[in-house]
């Protein structure tokens, strides 16, 4: 019996989308206000989803307190209330997209949830606009 459960988080985060490809002028027309040299921010929601069978002695599928502890050490410890650009080391060399920010809250999950769940991550950068990954086929 497989069955999803959801943990949902936030974190508030400053970022400034650039490409080194690209020139001034060109970062200005396609990332707009989003490329403020002075930074902009968001209050993201996470929602991870995970899904494995229900274990027949806890009912659980995962402790959902252990979730949420794995998501506060190596997630919003490390990405709230940051800069993204110039504060951590996932986003120094990579545009802090949407995008990029859930394949890497992704990436960092993947090394700390036990291989037998899959899992899935929405990120909100705002209540209209927001990212699955791994996309859905």
């Amino acid at each position: 019996m497989r069955v999803s459960v959801y943990r949902k988080e936030h974190f508030n985060a400053a970022h400034r989308l650039h490409s080194n490809s690209l020139n001034d002028l060109e970062n200005k027309t396609v990332f707009g206000k989003c490329n403020n040299e002075n930074f902009h921010g968001h209050n993201y929601e996470l929602v991870v989803r995970v899904t494995g069978e229900v274990d027949p002695i806890t009912g659980y599928v995962i402790d959902m307190k252990v979730l949420s502890d794995v998501i506060k050490e190596f997630i919003l410890n490390k990405f709230d209330h940051r800069n993204l650009n110039l504060d951590t080391e996932e986003f120094k060399n990579l545009n802090p997209t949407a995008e990029n920010i859930a394949v890497v809250v992704w990436d960092i999950l993947s090394k700390q949830l036990d291989k037998k769940y899959t899992f899935k991550v929405w990120l909100y950068e705002t209540e209209r606009n927001f990212v699955e990954y791994p996309a859905a086929d």
